[in-house]
């Protein structure tokens, strides 16, 4: 970037889920800036699966007895799956079940609304 800063973002969400719907998100609030230095953000929060090797090991963690519930599958889910930590996509939040078929991979468990999630994991 110029004068040698980096670009860092949280996440590449370009929309977040609010009371009155969605609204823009890190991810849409970063485009101006790389498009405006040539620069491209490196997002540390997910999908990096860096963030969750790192909480993992923070909360003394194995991969193996971890659950992450997420409601977006272009983040939430793909992170867990590239982390190889089970799975749960919300339907309540930004992806519909209409959405499911644009994406090439799957969550391990899809329920409507978080209240379904007692006693299935």
């Amino acid at each position: 970037m110029l004068g040698g800063a980096k670009l860092i973002g949280t996440n590449p969400d370009v929309t977040g889920p609010t009371d009155q719907g969605l609204v823009p998100a890190t991810g849409a609030l970063m485009a101006p800036i790389e498009l405006a230095t040539g620069a491209k953000a490196y997002y540390v929060g997910k999908p990096n699966p860096l963030i969750m090797r790192n909480a993992l090991k923070k909360i003394d963690c194995r991969r193996e007895d971890a659950v992450i519930i997420g409601d977006r599958m272009d983040t939430d889910i793909i992170a867990d799956i590239e982390s190889e930590i089970e799975t749960v996509l919300v339907l309540s939040g930004v992806t519909a079940e209409a959405d499911l078929k644009r994406f090439a991979y799957r969550p391990d468990l899809i329920v409507k609304t978080i209240a379904e999630i007692t006693g299935k994991i």
